[in-house]
C-alpha cells in the first residue's frame, strides 16, 4: 500500500497554427492526470497524463499519453509533455504556463505550446482554460484514491501448494500498423505434488496476413520474487523480455492507469475463489519490438494491457474482454462457469469493470456476478463468432456485444494441474461494441463506442 493519490480532469480549448501553414486551426485538449501522491502545491507533483487531443482537419487521437509537472510555487510553472498521433506521424506538445502573482489568472489558464517531430518544430499553438465552464467540472473531478502498489501485485502468489495455475499475460495493439501482440506466461503446479513448470507463448495478430505463435517451455519453475521468469523469457515491473522459436521480443511497459480488480479485491488477497483476476495497471503503454520470421514489430506507445490470475485451473467455459475505449476508459469483462460441482451448474458469473472518468462501475465488483439475493445478475451469452454480456446496476445498464472473427481467431490447449486439458480461442483483433444508457425517465443513451479490430477477446471451454 502506497498510501493516497490525486485525480483530476481538465480541458484546454484554443488553437494551433502548423509551420507552413497560412491559417489556424482550432484546437480540444481533454486531460486526466493521475499522481501517486496527494497534490502538493507549495512542491512539485509529478503526474501521468491520457486523454484526446482534437486539432481540426488534422488530428484526433483518443490514446495521447504524457507527464505532467505541477509546480505553481517551487518552480512557477506547470508543464505540460504529451504524446500524439496526427496523420501518421507521432508528435510531441511541450509547453508550460508561467506562473506569476502580477496576473495570477491568465498565468494559471494560458497554455503557450509548440509541437515537435523527431525533435523538429512543426507548429505553435495557445490553449487556454475556459473558466466559465470549466472551473466547476474541474474542481468537482479531484479524487485522492488509495493507491495500491503495481510492481507488488506482478509478484508471484504461489507459496508450494499443489494443484495451482498462476498466469501473467500482456496484449496490446500496434496503433501503426493496427497489429495486435499476446503473450501468455504461466506457472503449473500439478495436483500430483509433482514439480511445478512454467510455460507459455507469444503471438502475433497481422491486420492483414495470417496469425504466427510460438510456444516455450514447459521448464522447472525457478522461482522469484518480482514476476516470471524461466529459461529466456522473463516478466519484470515495466519489462517483458524472451526468445520462442523464431520470436525474440524486449518491450517496456508504462502503466498509464491504477490497478484493477475485476474480481472483488479480497478474492486476489485470500484465495477462496476457483480463481481470480486482477490488472496491475488498467491500461498501460509498450514501447520496443516483436522480432519473428525476419519481420520486426516496433511498438512505440502502443496500448494494451498486462493481467494476472492465480486460481486452481481453468474455467468450464469462459469469455474474456479486453478494451481500451480511449481518452482513459477501459472496459474488462470476465464470464464463466466454474468446474465446481455446484457452481458448474449455473449460468455464466459475469465480472464486468468500467472504468469511465476516473470512477469504476458498478461500484462493487461482486454486484454483476451475484446481483442483488441473486436478483439482477448480468448475463452472458458466450459463443462464437459473437458473444454478448448485458446487465444493469443502480441507474445505468449496459450491453457489449464482442465478435471474433474466424480468420482473426487463434486456438491453442492449456493442460491443468490435474492434468485435464482447456482450449481457449483468442483474438487480439477482436471487434467490439458497447453501449451505455442512463435511466432518467427512460433509458437514454450515455455513450457508446465501437473498436474495430482493437478489441483483446477470448473464449474458451473444454
Amino acid at each position: 500500500m502506497s498510501g493516497r493519490g490525486t485525480e483530476f480532469r481538465e480541458t484546454l480549448l484554443g488553437t494551433f497554427r502548423l509551420d507552413g501553414e497560412g491559417r489556424t486551426r482550432a484546437a480540444r485538449l481533454d486531460l486526466r492526470a493521475s499522481a501517486d501522491t496527494v497534490l502538493r502545491p507549495a512542491g512539485t507533483t509529478e503526474a501521468r497524463v491520457t486523454g484526446r487531443i482534437r486539432i481540426a482537419g488534422w488530428a484526433d487521437d483518443p490514446y495521447l499519453v504524457g507527464e505532467l509537472e505541477i509546480s505553481p510555487l517551487a518552480r512557477r510553472r506547470i508543464r505540460y509533455r504529451l504524446a500524439f498521433t496526427a496523420d501518421g506521424r507521432r508528435l510531441t506538445l511541450d509547453g508550460w504556463k508561467s506562473v506569476t502573482p502580477l496576473r495570477p489568472v491568465r498565468s494559471m489558464t494560458v497554455l503557450p505550446c509548440t509541437l515537435y517531430e523527431e525533435g523538429n518544430r512543426v507548429g505553435v499553438g495557445t490553449l487556454r482554460f475556459p473558466l466559465g465552464t470549466g472551473l466547476a467540472p474541474f474542481l468537482a473531478s479531484f479524487r485522492f484514491p488509495r493507491r495500491e502498489d503495481a510492481d507488488a501485485l506482478v509478484a508471484p502468489r504461489w507459496r508450494g501448494e499443489p494443484g495451482r495455475t498462476e498466469v501473467w499475460y500482456t496484449t496490446a495493439t500496434d496503433r501503426v500498423t493496427g497489429d495486435g501482440l499476446w503473450l501468455h506466461h504461466e506457472l503449473v503446479a500439478p495436483t500430483d505434488g509433482s514439480r511445478a513448470h512454467a510455460h507459455g507463448w507469444v503471438a502475433v495478430f497481422p491486420k492483414d496476413g495470417p496469425m504466427e505463435h510460438a510456444r516455450f517451455g514447459p521448464e522447472p519453475w525457478q522461482g522469484g520474487t518480482d514476476g516470471f521468469g524461466t529459461g529466456d523469457v522473463s516478466v519484470r515491473p515495466g519489462r517483458l523480455t524472451g526468445t520462442a522459436g523464431a520470436f525474440t521480443w524486449d518491450l517496456a511497459e508504462r502503466a498509464q492507469d491504477t490497478p484493477l480488480f475485476t474480481f472483488p479485491r479480497w478474492s486476489w488477497r485470500r484465495p477462496l475463489l476457483p480463481a481470480a483476476q486482477i490488472l496491475p495497471a488498467a491500461r498501460a503503454m509498450y514501447d520496443g519490438t516483436v522480432i519473428h520470421n525476419g519481420r520486426t514489430l516496433t511498438l512505440k506507445g502502443a496500448p494494451g494491457a498486462s493481467a494476472r490470475i492465480y486460481g486452481h485451473g481453468n474455467a468450464r467455459r469462459w469469455s474474456w474482454l479486453h478494451a481500451d475505449l480511449g481518452g482513459g476508459d477501459v472496459l474488462e469483462v470476465v464470464a464463466a462457469v466454474s468446474t465446481r460441482p455446484v457452481l458448474r451448474g449455473l449460468p455464466p458469473l459475469v465480472f464486468l469493470r468500467l472504468r469511465r472518468h476516473g470512477r469504476t462501475w458498478p461500484r462493487r465488483a461482486e454486484r454483476p456476478a451475484l446481483g442483488w439475493a441473486g436478483a439482477g445478475r448480468f448475463r452472458a451469452e458466450i459463443g462464437l463468432p459473437v458473444w454478448t454480456v448485458t446487465g444493469r446496476s443502480g441507474l445505468r445498464r449496459i450491453r457489449v456485444e464482442v465478435t471474433q472473427p474466424e480468420a482473426r481467431t487463434l486456438t491453442l490447449a492449456y493442460t491443468d494441474p490435474d492434468g485435464s486439458e482447456a482450449v481457449c480461442r483468442n483474438s487480439e483483433t477482436a471487434d467490439a461494441v458497447v453501449r451505455l444508457e442512463h435511466w432518467w425517465g427512460r433509458w437514454r443513451p450515455e455513450a457508446e463506442w465501437t473498436l474495430e479490430g482493437t478489441a483483446h477477446a477470448e473464449v474458451g471451454g473444454r
